[in-house]
């Protein structure tokens, strides 16, 4: 799926939105195309890169969108001969994988130690047991839910030098809390070397800036909750930057008058019960995977917990949107409210 974006209209990327913004020059329509990957919408737009034409930015984004399917071929779960495919159907042999698949599941070890298994990379067996697209969407039998827990645990991971070993049969990794973060990264980073100056880069919730957009920072949006992407609640400018959000609003279903989303508790195998329903996390450009984490992390510990991690790390900002519509941030996210 590839098309042409104009800019003269509101582009809608998942819970984050790009604003057009006037009086920047003829010289910011960008080049955009669409494609998917990740189970999500991904585009990417160029504004500006080394002599910029129409045919050359249409050639960097085919080949950027080329890197996104190497990506999804060795992160993905649900891809049959992935690196995290053959992992999770290895019965708990070793696994030989990529330098870039151990790369992002020590970096998802890393977020399980500094959250004490709050976010947990081998919460797949559970995550298998709900349907969030399909017609069978209720919560799963407690029965089963309860066996597939067994199995979650991150300390469970052995990664020795390029190899990879679970510590039980049925251990399953789940690295979409943080792979499109990691991947965003690396496609700013190939699209730099490509020559391109300016751009925006989307993958579903996780935007990346190449640059900035004539001389002006880009500005995004962020979604109201429940919104189906037509409504924001503010914005913030970015340049030379990442900003992910995640949201109990993503993937969701009602059931019985309740409310049920995708992001699990990885000690119970239900959704977490906060009082967040959307986090957006900043930061500089390179970092989108770390804010990937740190969004999934912030809105399992809720307001309090996630504002005070983020207040004790240096160069990552947090707007967290409440249950009640409240929005509450660190000093340094700026933020306009519509």
């Amino acid at each position: 799926m590839k098309k042409f974006v104009s800019m003269a209209a509101v582009v809608v990327l998942a819970a984050l939105l790009i604003i057009p913004q006037t009086g920047c020059g003829s010289n910011t329509e960008p080049v955009s195309k669409e494609s998917f990957y990740f189970d999500t919408t991904c585009k990417i737009s160029i504004y500006d890169m080394k002599d910029m034409s129409e045919k050359k930015a249409n050639v960097a984004i085919d080949k950027a969108f080329k890197q996104c399917a190497r990506y999804e071929n060795l992160l993905s779960k649900t891809k049959k001969g992935s690196d995290i495919y053959k992992i999770n159907h290895a019965g708990g042999k070793t696994v030989k994988c990529d330098p870039i698949t151990v790369e992002v599941i020590k970096k998802g070890i890393r977020y399980g130690k500094m959250t004490g298994g709050k976010f947990d990379i081998t919460i797949g067996k559970a995550e298998d047991l709900w349907d969030f697209h399909g017609s069978n969407q209720k919560p799963p039998d407690a029965g089963k839910l309860a066996e597939a827990m067994k199995y979650v645990d991150y300390r469970q991971i052995h990664v020795r030098g390029n190899t990879v070993t679970m510590g039980t049969t049925k251990g399953e990794i789940d690295l979409g809390g943080i792979a499109k973060g990691y991947i965003a990264d690396r496609v700013s980073e190939y699209l730099r070397k490509l020559g391109v100056t300016s751009a925006i880069i989307s993958l579903g919730g996780n935007i990346e800036c190449v640059g900035d957009k004539a001389g002006s920072d880009f500005n995004i949006g962020i979604e109201k909750p429940y919104s189906d992407q037509s409504e924001i609640v503010g914005a913030t400018p970015l340049s030379d930057g990442t900003i992910v959000t995640s949201g109990v609003y993503e993937r969701y279903f009602e059931y019985k008058g309740k409310k049920y989303h995708h992001i699990l508790n990885s000690k119970t195998g239900m959704p977490v019960e906060t009082d967040v329903t959307g986090v957006s996390i900043r930061s500089i450009k390179g970092h989108s995977a770390d804010c990937d984490a740190l969004s999934t992390t912030c809105l399992i510990l809720g307001k309090e917990k996630g504002k005070k991690l983020i207040e004790g790390m240096d160069g990552y900002e947090a707007l967290f949107i409440l249950s009640d519509d409240k929005i509450v941030k660190t000093k340094g996210f700026e933020f306009k409210e519509e």
